[in-house]
């Protein structure tokens, strides 16, 4: 399963350079300043993570007599060699050239621009993260369907700027901060949170998984014992997880169980894209008389060994039969190993016991080491 590609896309003004007031405009190498530590950190971000850098800027009437080009084109150029010189490569570069009277299309914060990149098959644009200074940035994250870096280094907001954006900021915005060492950090360990939908005729699935979170539950399959146990992996593995299904469950359990494993797979290979500096592996628990062993590996490939067993044909509204169908969906869509075994009398207990363990292995084995940046293999790629 291909991966789709996460996308930073970075403001110039106010972000990597300082403004120029009183004309905003740096056409000359004396108005020419990079912002403290932008080389170091972004330097970081280009080697350690995966995300593809765009940058997005408005050059208001650039092209007039007012902004002619050849006063631009020099420091323009100048800034994206100084970054390339530094290991950090933009894919592109995108430039309005309009007045905020024109209402252009292409100025952020629309996307007239970026039509490319809102595409569903090859860009995770709820993944992904519009750094800027200023609202319009954040309206563009918003527009987008992604998240926003609001870098408030020189900003100096309005009161009504900053009331009409406050909806917008408490939608978009992921991080307010004012130097690049935060954002570095921010995106090094706080980047495991994505929005997921798999929608087929049988069922439609929305996923929102942090992986890094607290163990916030909020789970509607149709099927009250499963949303139990999906409630129990958010808990003990400490990841907020909503989940909303809406399955054919008119015709049986079948569908939702196994089209649920298959988003959350899919969720969580897309949450751990990155997976430097991670454990990988992951636990053994009991439960009253039950004990469960779950071992696991995101090691980048599907496998599952089950060995448990249940006497009863359901527990509460689930099927025991349906329970390695969830397992073995989730580690196909995952790209993990998957070992499994149980041993108990109480079949409630047994599952529940099994769901825990699976938690616990979860949360161990996606647990990162900001100070740790290789990948946790030998083959120099997982």
């Amino acid at each position: 399963m291909s991966l789709m590609k996460r996308i930073l896309f970075i403001d110039r003004d106010g972000t990597l350079i300082k403004e120029a007031p009183p004309s905003y405009q740096v056409d000359d190498f004396s108005k020419l300043e990079f912002y403290k530590g932008v080389f170091e950190f972004m330097g970081r971000i280009a080697r350690e993570m995966d995300y593809e850098l765009v940058m997005v800027t408005n050059q208001d009437g650039l092209g007039t007599t007012a902004f002619p080009e050849n006063t631009f084109w020099p420091v323009q150029n100048f800034v994206m060699n100084s970054f390339a010189n530094e290991g950090i490569d933009f894919s592109a570069v995108h430039i309005d050239r309009s007045f905020p009277e024109d209402h252009s299309p292409n100025r952020k914060p629309g996307t007239g621009m970026l039509k490319e990149y809102m595409d569903n098959n090859r860009y995770d644009l709820p993944g992904s993260y519009v750094i800027g200074d200023r609202i319009t940035d954040v309206q563009l994250a918003k527009n987008l369907g992604c998240k926003a870096i609001w870098l408030k280094q020189d900003a100096e907001l309005g009161a009504k700027e900053v009331q009409d954006s406050q909806k917008a900021l408490e939608e978009v915005v992921a991080l307010e901060s004012t130097c690049w060492s935060d954002i570095y950090s921010f995106l090094k360990l706080g980047l495991r949170q994505v929005v997921h939908e798999r929608n087929t005729r049988e069922t439609k699935i929305r996923i929102e998984l942090n992986a890094d979170g607290n163990g916030k539950a909020d789970i509607h399959t149709g099927l009250a014992f499963f949303d139990h146990m999906l409630d129990q992996i958010a808990r003990h593995g400490k990841m907020d997880l909503k989940i909303d299904v809406q399955g054919d469950l008119h015709i049986d359990e079948h569908h939702t169980i196994e089209d649920t494993g298959i988003a959350l797979g899919e969720a969580m290979s897309k949450a751990l894209a990155d997976k430097r500096g991670m454990e990988r592996y992951g636990f053994a628990l009991p439960m009253d008389e039950a004990d469960a062993q779950v071992l696991l590996d995101f090691g980048g490939r599907n496998w599952i060994v089950w060995n448990a067993h249940f006497q009863r044909e359901k527990v509460g509204d689930m099927p025991t039969e349906m329970f390695f169908h969830f397992f073995k969906s989730f580690s196909d869509a995952a790209r993990c190993n998957l070992n499994i075994s149980c041993h108990g009398q109480n079949e409630h207990h047994k599952i529940e016991a099994i769901f825990k363990a699976f938690a616990k292995a979860i949360r161990m084995a996606v647990k990162k080491d900001p100070l740790q940046e290789g990948l946790p293999t030998t083959k120099g790629i997982i």
